[in-house]
């Protein structure tokens, strides 16, 4: 839509987390601490209509407004096609 010539793409994310407590005593906690993504783009077009184009796929990104504005998650296990109700 916004006609941007995008010639090479790669994007590294590298995610921290941290687990704690313990298995046995069933008191394990996972945290993410953090992600770092870097995109680099090779582009013969200006670099403020490229900057506009990831702006705006930035906003339009699901897993990226997921982690920036947390969202409600519903959970549910079935065992052999039934619910497990001891989670």
């Amino acid at each position: 839509m916004l006609k941007v010539s995008v010639g090479r793409l790669r994007m590294r994310v590298k995610a921290s987390y941290r687990v704690t407590g313990s298995v046995l005593q069933d008191t394990t906690s996972g945290e993410m601490l953090g992600a770092d993504a870097v995109l680099e783009i090779e582009s013969p077009d200006p670099p403020e209509r490229v900057a506009r184009v990831i702006k705006i796929a930035e906003r339009g990104c699901f897993v990226m407004q997921a982690l920036l504005n947390p969202v409600p998650i519903e959970s549910r296990t079935l065992l052999n096609g039934r619910p497990l109700a001891d989670r």
